[in-house]
C-alpha cells in the first residue's frame, strides 16, 4: 500500500466496468475528478454475471481487511438479462435469481463496515440493431434490460441501496441509441458522460457522513 491511506472506490461488475478505465470511459473520469482525494480501483471482469459475481465476493472484498473500502460501485445485469440459450450455457440468470444474488452482493458489502457506501447501476439500454451489425449477436434487447433494471431498483429500495438507472437516465439522452455505445452495448465516451454524471449526482445529494462527494474531500497535501 502507498500512503497517505485515501478514500477507496472500487468499481465492481462486468465489462462496464472493466472497460471504464479506457480513454473517456467513466472509470477514467471519475478517477480524474478525484486526483489526489480518492484510490478508485477497478474490479471488472468482461463476460460475467451476477451468478460468478457472488462467488468472488469473499475473494474481493474480504470482510477481515483491516481497510475496507469507502464506496462500491456494483454493475451487473446486462449480462444476465441475455436471452437463454438451448444449452443452457452463456450468461443469462433467470430474474428471480439475479435479484437474490444482488441481494447476497449487497448484503456482502454492507456487512464490510459501518461506512462502506453502496451504489448499484442498473442495466443500460441497448442498440439491438448495432449488436447484431457489430457483434453479429441477437440475444439481447432493451426490454428485456428494463425488466432486469426495475428489479434491481426495487430491491434497492427495499434495502435501502442508492441505485442508478441507467435506462432511464440514457433514454433522456437525445439520439441516445446511435451516440451512447461503441457496438450497441459497450459505452462510447457520451454513454460514459452519462454514467460519471449520474454517480456524481447520487455522491452529491448523499446524506452520508463523511460526503464522498469530490468537493467534500480533503486534497492531499494542498
Amino acid at each position: 500500500m502507498v500512503g497517505p491511506i485515501r478514500p477507496q472506490f472500487v468499481l465492481f461488475g462486468s465489462s462496464i466496468v472493466e472497460y471504464s478505465f479506457g480513454e473517456e470511459g467513466w472509470g477514467a473520469i471519475l478517477t480524474n475528478i478525484y486526483a489526489r482525494r480518492a484510490d478508485i480501483f477497478v474490479r471488472g471482469y468482461g463476460g460475467w454475471n451476477s451468478k460468478q459475481a457472488v462467488q468472488v465476493l469473499d475473494q474481493v472484498f474480504p470482510k477481515d481487511d483491516a481497510v475496507q473500502p469507502s464506496l462500491v460501485i456494483v454493475y451487473f445485469g446486462g449480462n444476465d438479462s441475455k436471452h437463454p440459450r438451448p444449452d443452457g450455457l452463456g450468461p443469462h440468470v433467470p430474474l428471480p435469481e439475479y435479484v437474490e444474488n444482488m441481494r447476497k452482493i449487497a448484503i456482502h458489502l454492507k456487512n464490510l463496515s459501518e461506512t462502506t457506501r453502496v451504489i448499484f447501476l442498473t442495466a443500460p439500454p441497448v442498440n439491438e440493431a448495432q449488436i447484431l451489425q457489430v457483434l453479429g449477436e441477437d440475444d439481447r434487447t432493451t426490454e428485456l434490460c428494463q425488466k432486469y433494471t426495475d428489479a434491481c431498483v426495487e430491491l434497492c429500495q427495499e434495502m435501502g441501496i442508492k441505485a442508478i438507472n441507467l435506462c432511464n437516465a440514457f433514454k433522456q439522452h437525445y439520439h441516445w441509441m446511435t451516440t451512447c455505445f461503441t457496438d450497441g452495448v459497450h459505452l462510447s465516451a457520451t454513454g460514459s458522460k452519462i454514467v460519471a454524471k449520474e454517480i456524481l449526482k447520487v455522491l452529491k445529494e448523499a446524506d452520508w457522513k463523511p460526503s464522498l462527494y469530490w468537493e467534500a474531500l480533503p486534497m492531499e497535501f494542498a
